[in-house]
């Protein structure tokens, strides 16, 4: 039993992950014309797997498991698919799963890495209320992974409908009118989250004896994630734009994050404090 830790439970879950995955590419040749309650159970089964490999993290430093790169991962990861099964339990959604499936695998092969599973003698993020900020800015951020894998199916039916694919017509994928309302949502659900959790970020530094400067990596890049989805939701609001533009700024905004997530953490002064 010594070697069922939370990175063999992981490890067990990104393995469902990958079959997932191929069962995807099976789908998307079919034109989403079967019904994907075999890949909606295994990711359940997946997630019951993740689940106890982040309480296991948690339960062995007794804080919030999103201490470095390999565990933010695990939480946000954790925080996509717990979403997708919410919406999946209506059957006309889990086509989202054929969609996010490749994601999950992908960033879970690379969360695998030893390197990025860099344990230190003193863990960040011990006191609840810095828990809380982190773990309401990662939720954020699974909305907004969630808002990326929805701009893709949207990009995805708006370019089969202009090529007069019958796979468009007749396939599973909603209304492209329902997903861009789903980006829009998503983005606004994630961008709150993560104004709240930065908000509980900038209490947190100022109730402890920390010296940071205003000037501090992870600070700015915070307000620049922060910027970038206030802009999209401004223009999706104010400026009534929608459609192409805001699935590619939610695919982009997305995929901005994620390269850049953990070298602002490296680059941060005060994620680096014992």
């Amino acid at each position: 039993m010594d070697g069922l830790n939370d990175r063999t439970f992981f490890a067990l879950a990104v393995v469902l992950y990958g079959l997932c995955s191929c069962y995807a590419f099976f789908l998307w040749r079919r034109g989403f014309q079967r019904d994907e309650r075999i890949s909606y159970l295994v990711l359940l089964v997946a997630f019951a797997f993740h689940t106890v490999a982040m309480a296991l993290r948690g339960f062995s430093f007794s804080r919030c498991p999103v201490n470095n790169l390999y565990e933010a991962i695990l939480f946000v990861l954790w925080t996509i698919l717990a979403v997708y099964l919410a919406i999946g339990l209506w059957q006309r959604f889990r086509f989202v799963g054929a969609f996010a499936s490749p994601v999950l695998f992908g960033l879970g092969v690379f969360a695998l890495f030893p390197e990025l599973d860099q344990r230190g003698p003193h863990p960040d993020f011990v006191r609840g209320w810095s828990s809380l900020h982190a773990s309401l800015i990662l939720l954020g951020y699974g909305a907004f992974g969630l808002a990326g894998v929805a701009g893709v199916m949207y990009l995805t039916q708006e370019r089969d409908l202009k090529l007069h694919k019958l796979r468009a017509v007749m396939s599973l994928l909603p209304p492209i009118a329902r997903l861009d309302v789903a980006i829009g949502r998503l983005i606004g659900a994630g961008f709150a989250l993560l104004t709240v959790g930065l908000a509980l970020g900038g209490y947190t530094l100022r109730s402890q004896d920390t010296t940071f400067s205003f000037w501090d990596a992870k600070i700015v890049w915070s307000l620049l994630v922060w910027c970038m989805y206030l802009g999209l939701l401004v223009l999706r609001v104010r400026f009534a734009h929608r459609g192409r533009r805001i699935a590619w700024g939610a695919v982009g905004s997305f995929a901005f994050v994620l390269l850049t997530f953990w070298g602002t953490n490296l680059l941060s002064a005060i994620h680096q404090q014992p």
